[in-house]
């Protein structure tokens, strides 16, 4: 705890929410979240959230096998991470079919240079540096879905005409997965070393910023090579 009496995950907040409205700003965020978002946009988003997404399992995996004896804890709460994570990726691939666009084309793609970038710093830090650093990333992906994923879909939905099965992934990651969230805030907050805090504060600040490439990288055209 710290000295105001807050738990490690309010300070997480407090720290990064800079960088969280940074991200929140992105022209993506902020066309989704007010209808303005394509169909087309829309679709490359998803792309590039497989690409990612695919990797949550082996990420937790391998955090889960790097985690010291002494935090067993941490590898029995990545362990059910792993069973509420597994296919997930294939949701996305069925969002993408539904609106019209060939799945296994999105299989077969390349992911954006900042998308491969932001996996390949998440697999570095668990690795070579810390694998609590890993609940950075946790927090950034999962945060940012549970504040924008609900009223996003709704407005693309609304503004694309594109059926309810197209948003299955934004809405498995809306504010109705308020269980999610309340784990994760009693993860964060039985954390009391301040190494492990300050890696998880570290990595935090750089997922916002390669999340918010990732956003910035997507466009209209990458739709293009997906048509069914």
């Amino acid at each position: 705890m710290n000295e105001s009496g807050n738990g490690f995950f309010q300070v997480l907040q407090d720290t990064t929410r800079q960088e969280r409205e940074a991200l929140i700003a992105t022209n993506l965020v902020q066309d989704a979240v007010a209808g303005k978002l394509t169909a087309e946009r829309y679709v490359a988003f998803l792309v590039q959230a497989y690409h990612h997404v695919r990797h949550t399992v082996p990420l937790l995996m391998a955090a889960g096998s790097r985690m010291p004896a002494d935090k067993e804890w941490l590898r029995t709460a990545l362990a059910e991470y792993v069973a509420e994570e597994m296919g997930h990726q294939e949701w996305i691939l069925n969002d993408i079919a539904a609106c019209g666009y060939n799945r296994d084309r999105a299989r077969l793609s390349t992911p954006n240079q900042a998308t491969e970038v932001m996996v390949a710093y998440a697999y570095h830090t668990i690795d070579r540096i810390n694998p609590v650093g890993f609940f950075g990333m946790v927090h950034v992906l999962e945060g940012t879905s549970i504040r924008v994923a609900d009223s996003a879909a709704d407005a693309i939905a609304a503004s694309t005409g594109l059926p309810p099965q197209a948003f299955s992934y934004l809405r498995s990651h809306g504010a109705l997965d308020v269980e999610h969230v309340q784990f994760f805030e009693d993860l964060m907050n039985r954390i009391d070393a301040p190494e492990d805090q300050q890696q998880i504060l570290h990595c935090a600040r750089i997922f916002y910023h390669l999340y918010a490439d990732v956003f910035r990288s997507v466009s209209a055209e990458q739709a293009l090579r997906l048509a069914a």
